[in-house]
């Protein structure tokens, strides 16, 4: 017969047992995670507290100025002009990459999911400028975008006179959006076409047999369906078009007057062409919050019309 000490005995052994393969279970989870997380803090929680840090002072780096300004930078944000006309060029910017992008992209995913010969082809050809160096593209549309170059030489042909599409202010912005609609509406096409790829066609075709025409099926079946993708594509759109620099940089340089200026640009002018490091970090403070602001609301009002969102 047993007594309670020997039958606690095993029991005690068997709960260390366990409590030793958890805590080595927690220890691999640990160090299975510990690079991202070292990551993230080095290069993510760090620079923004430095930023953060670096927008309280007056910072020069050619005059070795280094003062606590408290919040003169952020004060000075809300009276320049120069600020305030980079903000309105990154709403039109952002506005018009958003609507053109997605709506192309979706477009053009719509008419290659269908089951016709050569779409392969037409794929590849819409994804193809993805993978191409963003600088080398962005040079390339500078070539055709001149006066003399390539877009106006084929209008010319037709008998219309084209304008110098970078260098008017009525048509630069047009110029760079159009630049960078064609540069990324293959990756948003990939991912529209991916979703709609996954769309049930049994519910499609019960609708088709209920009498439900084309444009009923896709705005009642189609796109509730693949509303999660719209939101992901919409989030990194917006995003992106927030942080555009090198197509201004190559294309028009901020110009004509400051009508492509946008706001990471005019960071980038004034930390490197005016030195004046302390506001460019509350600038790039500003651009955080915007960025975040953003995408907080696009996450919060999903659940509006983003289908199986509760």
């Amino acid at each position: 017969m047993s007594t309670p000490l020997a039958t606690a005995e095993p029991r005690q052994r068997t709960l260390r047992r366990r409590g030793s393969a958890t805590r080595r279970d927690h220890l691999v989870g640990y160090a299975m995670i510990a690079p991202q997380v070292l990551g993230a803090v080095a290069f993510v929680l760090v620079p923004l507290i430095a930023v953060a840090w670096y927008s309280l002072h007056e910072w020069n780096v050619l005059a070795n100025t280094f003062v606590f300004a408290g919040a003169d930078n952020y004060d000075r944000m809300l009276s320049d002009p120069a600020l305030r006309d980079s903000l309105m060029a990154s709403l039109v910017f952002s506005i018009g990459l958003v609507v053109l992008n997605v709506s192309l992209a979706l477009l053009l995913a719509v008419l290659l999911n269908q089951k016709l010969p050569g779409t392969t082809t037409f794929r590849t050809f819409f994804f193809s400028p993805v993978v191409v160096s963003l600088v080398a593209w962005t040079i390339v549309w500078s070539f055709l975008l001149q006066d003399d170059g390539g877009i106006n030489g084929f209008l010319a042909s037709l008998g219309v006179e084209g304008p110098n599409w970078l260098r008017n202010e009525g048509t630069a912005m047009l110029a760079v959006i159009v630049v960078q609609v064609f540069k990324n509406v293959g990756l948003n096409m990939i991912l529209f076409l991916a979703a709609l790829q996954s769309v049930p066609e049994e519910i499609q075709e019960a609708a088709r047999i209920d009498g439900a025409g084309a444009w009923r099926r896709f705005r009642s079946i189609v796109l509730p369906l693949i509303s999660p993708t719209i939101l992901l594509v919409s989030i990194l759109t917006i995003v992106g078009s927030l942080e555009v620099f090198a197509q201004i940089a190559v294309l028009t340089g901020g110009g004509p007057g400051n009508s492509t200026t946008v706001l990471v640009y005019f960071l980038y002018q004034q930390a490197f062409r005016f030195n004046d490091f302390g506001y460019a970090s509350a600038i790039s403070v500003l651009l955080f919050v915007i960025v975040l602001a953003l995408t907080l609301i696009q996450w919060q009002t999903r659940k509006r019309w983003v289908f199986d969102e509760v």
